[in-house]
């Protein structure tokens, strides 16, 4: 079988979005599929094995001068017009230019696959919308729908509304219609998103992120890290809605209560957290039992920390419902270290888990949060006891076999 992904970026150190689509990348590889790659990184990257092609920025257009000039005045004259030409147009110049500059380099393309997958990050999609002017692809697209869109469809407490929501929703309606397939990481996602777009429903399909066989490069410890204590992690991006407070505060409580543990407990916590940088800076400096870095770490060093921690933790947003499937899901279950979950109730990863999963809790349940910390750190000090997930189930699920079996369940429909 025959694939054409066109891909944003395959760049796995810019977002957990580009890690998400290069180990799905590679794990069509492994599963024998011919894999030919056209990605929008804007420089050359290559990929193991697999055919990879730098789709270049066209630079002579009307729509790359008028994006300048626009970054020009914003730069210089201080005057976002964004949100005015955004609403007229529904998306910025820039975005047409990218869009165009993709449009442009498939058209060239001989190949003749059986699927065109399209992966984006972000909001970008903007490799859906270029394979939408691309009619000829329709019957054999696969739109991968990584998280809602436009942003009014995102769950509270992330969705607002933004100027340009009719134009974006109208192109996303376009999709949901066009293509073939729809696919998305997560059940709970796919079935958000059809209540918007009803006809996801019939064309939808799961493909969850994947577990990809990563060999870690520098197997190392950082400074700051002794495998030798009872290590909490957190990797990975704290947006403005995932406030690590609550986690802090419950992992204080815990130390408050058990005193003892002060001597080996640690608390880790490694991503941006630009919003959260003033709360973050008093904790860092109030609580040396917790480590904080405000930033990004390389991919190699976490990937290794998350393998030889005692916890892993996913956290998400304090809400009624977290549709998402964190990206980072298949490296906690390849890990195969217990997860702190810290989500809603209606939450992905805790229907993946299971409703009966006893380390879960909701975000902000600091008393919660303490007795859990408080369970995990005393099977940790029994040494007989591991801390292993042992869930071969979703190993299973996050695996290159199961990514074969479904796309040659639908091959045959």
């Amino acid at each position: 079988m025959k694939i054409l992904v066109i891909v944003d970026s395959i760049n796995i150190e810019d977002s957990s979005g580009s890690k998400a689509n290069v180990a799905l990348i590679n794990n069509l590889h492994t599963e024998g599929f011919e894999v030919l790659v056209y990605h929008y990184t804007l420089k050359d990257i290559e990929l193991k094995n697999i055919q990879t092609y730098a789709i270049q920025e066209i630079k002579i257009s009307k729509t790359y001068v008028l994006s300048r000039l626009q970054r020009f005045i914003s730069r210089n004259l201080k005057v976002n017009l964004a949100p005015f030409l955004e609403g007229l147009f529904g998306f910025s110049f820039t975005f047409f230019n990218d869009t165009r500059s993709i449009q442009k380099t498939i058209e060239k393309i001989a190949f003749q696959p059986d699927f065109v997958l399209t992966l984006s990050k972000g909001a970008s999609f903007r490799s859906h919308y270029a394979v939408l002017k691309l009619t000829h692809l329709h019957n054999k697209w696969i739109a991968y729908v990584h998280d809602p869109f436009p942003f009014h469809f995102y769950p509270r407490p992330y969705n607002w509304v933004q100027s340009s929501y009719r134009q974006k929703e109208k192109f996303f309606n376009e999709v949901a219609i066009k293509a073939r397939y729809s696919a998305f990481p997560s059940q709970l996602l796919k079935e958000w998103m059809s209540s918007y777009f009803p006809d996801f429903e019939k064309t939808g399909i799961i493909i969850p992120h994947q577990n990809e066989k990563y060999k870690i490069q520098n197997t190392s410890f950082p400074s700051y890290f002794n495998a030798s204590k009872f290590n909490l992690l957190h990797a990975g991006n704290l947006m403005k809605q995932r406030s690590p407070e609550g986690l802090i505060k419950g992992f204080n409580l815990f130390l408050e209560q058990n005193p003892e543990a002060k001597i080996d407990a640690r608390l880790l916590l490694l991503g941006n957290a630009s919003y959260h940088a003033e709360m973050l800076k008093n904790y860092k400096k109030n609580s040396p039992e917790v480590y904080i870095y405000n930033g990004n770490k390389p991919f190699d060093e976490v990937y290794n920390l998350q393998k030889n921690v005692s916890v892993n933790i996913i956290l998400e947003a304090k809400g009624e419902i977290s549709p998402f499937l964190p990206a980072k899901f298949p490296h906690c279950v390849e890990a195969n270290k217990v997860i702190l979950l810290l989500a809603p109730y209606y939450s992905e990863t805790r229907r993946l888990l299971g409703k009966d999963y006893e380390f879960w809790s909701e975000v902000d349940d600091i008393q919660g949060i303490a007795l859990l910390i408080e369970k995990l750190y005393f099977l940790w000090k029994e040494k007989s006891v591991n801390l292993n997930l042992n869930r071969h189930d979703l190993v299973e699920y996050v695996s290159s076999r199961h990514l074969k079996e479904i796309l040659e369940k639908i091959t045959t429909n």
